[in-house]
């Protein structure tokens, strides 16, 4: 032995066992960390490829019934829905219809209390 090899020492049995179960901890940590990155990417690639693959739907010629008698007050656009407010005979009426495939939505009728 020269003087410049440096003795290391055997490890007793109780360090060895600590050595060991850090080891194994060190272990486990990493592969949560990395089924954890796994699971980041999946969720962030099917995001990408469910919302790349998917064509707008485009509406042709639309025509939308109103009751007998209807008059169109105003329209308007909220978010992706047309608004279309209607007065029916003196009641009004909300109609909303999807601004991409021109499909209703919803309906909402105001009435006054008898």
């Amino acid at each position: 032995m020269t003087t410049s090899d440096t003795a290391v020492p055997e490890p007793t049995p109780e360090q060895a066992a600590l050595f060991a179960r850090v080891r194994r901890m060190m272990l486990i940590a990493g592969l949560t960390t990395a089924l954890a990155i796994c699971a980041v990417l999946i969720a962030v690639g099917y995001r990408l490829f469910k919302s790349e693959g998917r064509a707008p739907e485009i509406a042709g010629d639309v025509t939308a019934t109103l009751p007998k008698g209807a008059r169109i007050v105003s329209t308007g656009v909220a978010g992706d829905r047309l608004v279309i407010t209607l007065d029916v005979g003196g009641v009004t009426e909300i109609r909303t219809f999807d601004a991409h495939t021109l499909k209703p939505a919803g309906k909402l009728k105001f009435a006054n209390e008898p």
